[in-house]
């Protein structure tokens, strides 16, 4: 679907005329899914992140999770960057993340929260050097999701060289040192996060293309086929604390 926030240029590099130009794709189709995978490798083999292999593509178990959004970021109808979103609840736990840093994550998931898990992010390589917005409008996704599934917290397992960005975006901060990640064999991630509800209207006024309606949010994140209707987790969340996600609304006016 089109993209249906308002532009902020000065938050868009090389203009605003991108937004407009972009569609977020769920990834469902067997040729979608072989196009993300491979693109995917592109990104990490240029990265440096993984080795060569024959298959040339990338791909895991969690792409088929329950709990998973796998978005492609099309500009003019061609691939150019993908993120795959976890809503993960106390009944719904599946992420390389929560693998990683569980530790961390269980006892919160063990309390009621409900995160949301932006991974496997990837840009193509030489679109990424044309359309240097991707990062924003890729990541975008992960806010969009933060405020459809009400989440307590919205989270990044990031290498450690890429810190910064979430720190100034979404005002993430390190919550873990670094540690390995499986497959890859040149960098380590750290887990980052931060108070969705407190810091929402903060990082909204500073990156207003951080906004959308309720309507786009719907068309993005509400799915009818038997693997994805499984978990409900917008529904766990309202159940789990009505008040707070009412104050949410009510301090955003």
């Amino acid at each position: 679907m089109k993209s249906g926030a308002e532009p902020h240029a000065a938050h868009l590099p090389r203009g605003a005329a991108l937004f407009d130009r972009i569609d977020y794709r769920l990834i469902e189709t067997a040729e979608d899914k072989d196009n993300l995978y491979l693109m995917r490798y592109r990104a990490y083999l240029h990265a440096g992140l993984i080795a060569p292999s024959e298959s040339r593509r990338v791909t895991d178990r969690f792409d088929e999770a329950p709990n998973t959004w796998n978005f492609g970021i099309y500009v003019d109808g061609e691939l150019c960057s993908s993120v795959r979103i976890h809503v993960l609840t106390s009944e719904w736990r599946m992420s390389y993340t929560t693998e990683v840093f569980g530790d961390v994550l269980h006892p919160r998931l063990d309390r009621g929260e409900v995160l949301v898990d932006p991974a496997r992010f990837a840009a193509d390589p030489e679109k990424s050097q044309r359309f240097q917005e991707l990062p924003y409008l890729t990541l975008r996704l992960a806010y969009l999701a933060c405020d459809h599934f009400n989440a307590d917290t919205g989270l990044a397992m990031v290498r450690t060289d890429h810190q910064a960005f979430y720190r100034r975006v979404f005002l993430h901060e390190p919550i873990t040192e670094p540690r390995a990640f499986p497959g890859w064999h040149s960098k380590k991630v750290t887990l980052m996060a931060s108070d969705f509800p407190r810091l929402r209207e903060k990082v909204l006024a500073r990156f207003p293309i951080m906004r959308s309606s309720a309507f786009e949010r719907r068309m993005l994140f509400e799915r009818t086929s038997p693997r994805q209707a499984a978990p409900r987790p917008v529904l766990l969340a309202a159940a789990r604390n009505a008040d707070a996600a009412a104050s949410v609304v009510s301090s955003a006016r």
